[in-house]
């Protein structure tokens, strides 16, 4: 058993840790202060060829695995950039997993390099305003009228809409049938046509760098060469995304977790108060001690994970049990980042307080914390299906 990194994935974080140190702590202070996509970040990146990590090298990409690319999202947020760099890049890794495995290599041809080369942006359109988690009732319908699907329905909570030139959309293309329950979707590949789809931005908690929206969409059309493989069976393929996204949105919280512990770590040795530094004390100390000792442990689960993933093997409980860990240590460094800064936790000035608000996120989304837990007592303990 084997717990050293590789040298390509030492050499991966070094080089993400180079382009990262370009775009400081008042640079991401600055984003959530006023908003606004990231594009010189993102653009940097891509500059790199580190928006294609993990996709086909026929196209550009790097042909790397999910380890990989959890080791660079790991060290974009624990730069400082937190989840608003990580979200810039996030969609390029997991979410076109299901047109690199399910498209056809003209599909691939026209959609792989221009996200790789950053020219397009992506967005994610499943989740709608009344289905929530229950991805098989969603009600956006998409009626074949010749060559083309007409669209018609509502999403929430995409990101990145404000800036998407092409969306990934998860909509409804037969009725639901009661002895086929996942069949009935379809997922296209299409250009975003601002004529047809309507975006509102929703104003949130934080993260304000990269946007979540609704959408509204009205007779919106697609090609059916933009349909990725058979017609409905498009939840099926977004299956394969979603533990990478898991194994990704862990590196990501471990990452924002790690960030905010090592701010606290230093502000701890200096600040001086009672003629002592305040981390001699073991009220403040241990709780630091702790944080480190969970974020090691979601490493550890999420790394796991990532291998099971890239050696082809079952990883859902595994992948799961990751973004649960790594939402709650990071939160929880996080949180007692803010506390061991005391009054000026709450200032904006030590950052602390943007990564409290971020590292509610992974907590939140895509999966509540409550239903990774009936994932895991129904599948590794064999329990009754509770939903």
């Amino acid at each position: 058993m084997n717990f050293d990194y590789t040298d390509d994935q030492l050499d991966i974080q070094r080089a993400v840790e180079a382009i990262c140190e370009g775009f400081d702590a008042a640079y991401w202070r600055r984003k959530d202060e006023e908003g606004g996509f990231p594009h010189d970040f993102h653009a940097a990146l891509a500059e790199a060829g580190w928006l294609g990590i993990a996709m086909p090298p026929d196209y550009g990409g790097a042909g790397l695995g999910i380890t990989e690319a959890a080791v660079m999202m790991r060290t974009i947020s624990e730069s400082g950039a937190g989840m608003s760099g990580a979200s810039a890049v996030h969609m390029n890794i997991f979410g076109l997993h299901p047109v690199v495995k399910f498209g056809t290599p003209a599909q691939h041809e026209r959609f792989l390099p221009p996200l790789i080369a950053g020219q397009d942006k992506a967005c994610f359109g499943v989740t709608e305003p009344n289905t929530g988690l229950n991805t098989l009732k969603l009600k956006t319908r998409a009626v074949r009228q010749g060559d083309r699907y007409v669209v018609n329905g509502q999403k929430i909570w995409i990101s990145t809409a404000q800036v998407a030139t092409k969306i990934l959309l998860l909509a409804r293309t037969a009725e639901p049938d009661p002895t086929a329950p996942t069949r009935g979707l379809s997922l296209f590949y299409t250009p975003f046509d601002r004529d047809r789809i309507e975006v509102r931005e929703i104003a949130k908690h934080g993260r304000k760098a990269v946007d979540s929206n609704q959408l509204f969409i009205d007779g919106f059309e697609i090609p059916v060469e933009d349909r990725i493989g058979e017609e409905g069976r498009g939840f099926e393929y977004i299956l394969h995304g979603m533990n990478p996204e898991r194994v990704l949105l862990a590196a990501e919280s471990i990452g924002l977790g790690r960030v905010a512990l090592r701010r606290a770590a230093r502000y701890a040795g200096e600040r001086i108060v009672f003629d002592r530094p305040i981390g001699k004390n073991q009220g403040v100390a241990h709780p630091l001690a702790e944080r480190w000792i969970e974020l090691e442990a979601a490493d550890m689960m999420m790394l796991r994970a990532a291998w099971l993933y890239d050696q082809g093997r079952p990883c859902g409980a595994e992948a799961n049990a990751a973004k649960f860990l790594a939402a709650e240590a990071g939160y929880r460094a996080c949180e007692t980042a803010v506390l061991t800064h005391g009054g000026m936790g709450y200032s904006k000035e030590f950052d602390v307080e943007r990564y409290l608000r971020e590292a509610m996120l992974p907590r939140i989304a895509p999966v509540s914390q409550q239903m990774i837990l009936n994932f895991i007592a129904e599948k590794a303990l064999g329990l009754p299906k509770s939903y």
